[in-house]
């Protein structure tokens, strides 16, 4: 017996097919991003026209890998929050027909606590409870987390999303799209301390962040308050590594400071990572170097389930496991939420 799992909250389709120990039986996701790049940037509604396009085939790549058949499956997961609307319809619309038509029951997944379960299938024992940190494109939020099911909101941007900021860094240097990757890449080769950028909210007492004054920091580095063109940018690839090194390890800093501080002072054993900027080598290094130093246990979830996957959906077998199911009525709750 498995479940089936869809995620489609941005601009991934993806479906993946668990069973009921937790293993991954099948897992088929469509990326969109030959789409957005000439825009720099996910535009909604191609992203919830292409979902249109492929979910039915990812669906059934999914199943087909699994080898399971509808009818032998407990039930039908989708995240419906938080996200894109129109995006997020295209997925909770599919689960919700499928659930009818095969007579399954719906569970409905928040695409936030799954990103901090991903970390679940680097574990060989459970990863609660835990201080959660969720990094992406979209969200830089930080959680205590009590349970699988069971999160309590500590703090988050107060502004852009790390994740973000990578990707508009990238956009001013030019950088092939998405540009939070290559910026990664180049300060690979960089030297983090070439430029001084701001570290906001470091040291303030709470667990908020604010990564938009060091966006405008870049900005102004590279070409100066008002001015708006780029186009007449000549760095050297020696000056690009360096300025990308400088920029991704500010915003490391705060990421490493805040959740460590935010372990200790919940008064946790662990910590876990998910999104996709957890991917990032940088962070992935200096947040095991201070975990190890504070006495700390670290979870990171596989590079290859940071970014959205419908394998962290594996989340519903928690709700699973205690017959939490959602009505057919089942609606999308679109934005930036912080809880539950």
């Amino acid at each position: 017996m498995a479940i089936l799992t869809i995620e489609t909250t941005c601009d991934e389709t993806a479906a993946a097919v668990i069973s009921e120990s937790g293993q991954v039986l099948g897992a088929t996701l469509a990326t969109q991003t030959e789409l957005h790049a000439q825009y720099q940037g996910i535009v909604p509604e191609v992203a919830a026209r292409a979902h249109l396009e492929r979910i039915l085939p990812v669906i059934d790549t999914a199943l087909r890998q699994s080898g399971i058949l509808p009818a032998q499956l407990q039930a039908i997961a989708v995240a419906h929050k938080p996200g894109l609307a129109g995006s997020l319809l295209v997925g909770v619309v599919a689960a919700k027909t499928l659930a009818i038509a095969w007579g399954k029951p719906l569970i409905a997944i928040n695409h936030l606590h799954a990103h901090i379960y991903a970390c679940q299938f680097g574990s060989s024992r459970s990863i609660y409870p835990c201080v959660g940190l969720i990094v992406s494109g979209g969200h830089t939020s930080l959680y205590d987390c009590q349970q699988a099911l069971h999160l309590d909101y500590i703090g988050g941007t107060i502004d852009d999303a790390a994740g973000e900021v990578f990707d508009k860094v990238g956009a001013m240097l030019g950088l092939p799209f998405p540009g939070g990757p290559e910026v990664s890449r180049r300060a690979a080769k960089g030297d983090p301390q070439a430029y001084q950028f701001p570290r906001s909210l470091r040291q303030q007492g709470n667990f908020n962040f604010s990564f938009s004054g060091l966006k405008t920091a870049v900005r102004y580095q590279l070409i100066g308050p008002g001015e708006r063109d780029f186009s007449h940018l000549s760095l050297n690839e020696r000056e690009v590594e360096d300025l990308c090194a400088s920029f991704q390890q500010a915003v490391v800093d705060v990421l490493v400071v805040k959740s460590i501080a935010a372990v200790k002072h919940y008064r946790r054993q662990r910590l876990c990572v998910g999104g996709g900027v957890a991917a990032n080598e940088c962070l992935r290094r200096q947040l095991q170097q201070a975990a190890d130093e504070s006495g700390i246990e670290l979870w990171i979830a596989p590079p290859e389930l940071c970014t959205d996957n419908a394998v962290m959906g594996a989340i519903a077998l928690e709700k699973l496991a205690i017959g939490d199911f959602a009505p057919v009525i089942l609606d999308v709750e679109p934005g930036l939420q912080r809880g539950h």
